[in-house]
């Protein structure tokens, strides 16, 4: 309670307030989130979830895990992913779900901070071999509010519920705008 506390002080101190628009039973799901163009973006998000009491565990290149970090980025819930190898980062991160009863994992589909034009597909296969809900997370600086949005259950055409999810994200300010793109954008 004093880390939930805490946090909801540092939020409010910075002028940011949480919203959480989902099922209040959901145990496991993939949090997406967008715009991501700073690293402030981690920040903030992290002390979200610790306002509202979700552990939330994050797939991190595992070049980051280094002294004195990789001790860091455990703690705050960071999984390494080797991007180079030929092991299946989606069944992997998708069979973590099978194993726990419990379990948020947080994916910037951009990948990065730079400008993206392309999101990356993983949040999306990752969930639906998990069987479980995409919770569209986002950062709105120009209104300063973050949260959970909206979920969606994955159909299986990716394309259509694209279009939902870059219609929740369409008005969404960016800290960066200038780096931040919806994959939609690119097609049309």
């Amino acid at each position: 309670m004093m880390k939930r506390n805490f946090a909801r002080f540092i939020l409010k101190l910075i002028g940011w307030k949480v919203i959480i628009n989902m099922p209040s039973d959901t145990k496991k799901c993939v949090v997406m989130m967008a715009p991501h163009t700073s690293n402030w973006d981690f920040l903030i998000g992290w002390l979200g979830y610790m306002s509202i009491g979700v552990d939330s565990r994050y797939l991190v290149k595992k070049e980051a895990f280094v002294f004195p970090f990789a001790g860091i980025l455990k703690f705050i819930g960071a999984i390494p992913v080797d991007r180079k190898a030929s092991t299946n980062i989606v069944i992997q991160v998708g069979d973590m779900f099978k194993k726990n009863d419990s379990l948020f994992i947080t994916i910037t589909p951009e990948g990065t901070r730079s400008l993206n034009r392309n999101w990356k597909r993983g949040f999306y296969y990752i969930a639906e071999h998990a069987n479980v809900l995409i919770a569209f997370g986002f950062l709105d600086y120009k209104k300063k509010v973050g949260g959970i949005g909206d979920t969606l259950m994955p159909t299986g055409n990716y394309e259509e519920d694209l279009k939902k999810i870059e219609a929740f994200y369409s008005d969404k300010t960016a800290k960066y705008p200038e780096n931040f793109s919806l994959s939609r954008e690119n097609r049309e």
